[in-house]
């Protein structure tokens, strides 16, 4: 098991590197490298990587040590200073891209209760893209950073209590 898991590791690792690499130099985010890295490992790509069970843990690790890196970064008396802000920009934002992503789903699908359930999960689910992308280009603490980093905060706390 744990030869497998450092075979899967050094496999994630190496692809993801060498993607990288070639899409910074013709200036495409690390992220999107990641994500082709992910596609062309992956089971539904050539399937070096079988087990999706390690990649889920990576994963997880991963978006602990990203929060954490921007926990490192951001100041809570920031944060209170813009509640007003964050909670009244979190509450809207939150709510428009349910409302929008379920009126889409509904066209799509015809199924109401699918459709909230697509507007809760496109609601909750840029989180880490978001945080990755800020931190890529060092902008978390800018104004406007702090604002976004405040309102993933609250979707986070409403959502993940």
């Amino acid at each position: 098991m744990e030869l497998e898991f450092l075979k899967s590791l050094l496999v994630i690792f190496g692809i993801s590197v060498v993607v990288v690499l070639i899409l910074n130099r013709i200036k495409v985010p690390s992220l999107v490298g990641f994500l082709i890295a992910g596609v062309i490992v992956g089971p539904y790509g050539v399937g070096l990587v079988k087990d999706t069970h390690l990649v889920e843990i990576l994963a997880e690790i991963g978006v602990i040590l990203l929060l954490f890196t921007i926990g490192i970064e951001f100041s809570l008396k920031r944060l209170l200073g813009m509640k007003k802000a964050v909670l009244g920009g979190g509450g809207i934002q939150v709510l428009l891209t349910i409302l929008l992503s379920a009126a889409v789903a509904y066209y799509v699908t015809d199924n109401i209760n699918q459709s909230i359930f697509i507007g809760f999960l496109v609601a909750l689910s840029s989180t880490a893209m978001i945080l990755k992308l800020l931190a890529d280009s060092g902008e978390t603490d800018s104004p406007h950073g702090r604002m976004m980093v405040g309102i993933l905060i609250f979707q986070m706390r409403i959502f993940y209590k």
